[in-house]
């Protein structure tokens, strides 16, 4: 989880806390009402905390799905680049066995 919305769902979870406080100090309703308000309260919050985990785990996967195909693409073009390279250097290889037969060939005369 990124401390940006860490901090924010802190944020939400304290304002929510201060918010119920100050509401039951000042309530001027009768107490069936204020723990009705307060349910209400807590049951918003709580929709307010889902909706934002969800958005973060949505996130969190489409990320991890773009890293996946990057990382998938990445290996490909290296063996692909490798497969080039290797077969100069079997061209190198050869070449340079060609020669060397050749000098042989000269020194068992």
């Amino acid at each position: 989880m990124s401390s940006k919305t860490g901090n924010s769902i802190l944020a939400l979870l304290a304002g929510a806390a201060i918010g119920v406080g100050f509401g039951i100090l000042f309530a001027p309703d009768k107490g069936s009402k204020t723990r009705d308000k307060m349910k209400e309260g807590f049951d918003d919050l709580k929709d307010q905390a889902k909706s934002k985990w969800d958005s973060l785990e949505e996130e969190t996967k489409e990320k991890f799905s773009k890293s996946k195909e990057d990382l998938i693409e990445t290996v490909e073009d290296l063996l692909s680049n490798s497969s080039y390279k290797a077969e100069e250097a079997i061209t190198f290889l050869e070449e340079k066995l060609a020669e060397l037969k050749k000098q042989n060939a000269k020194l068992q005369k």
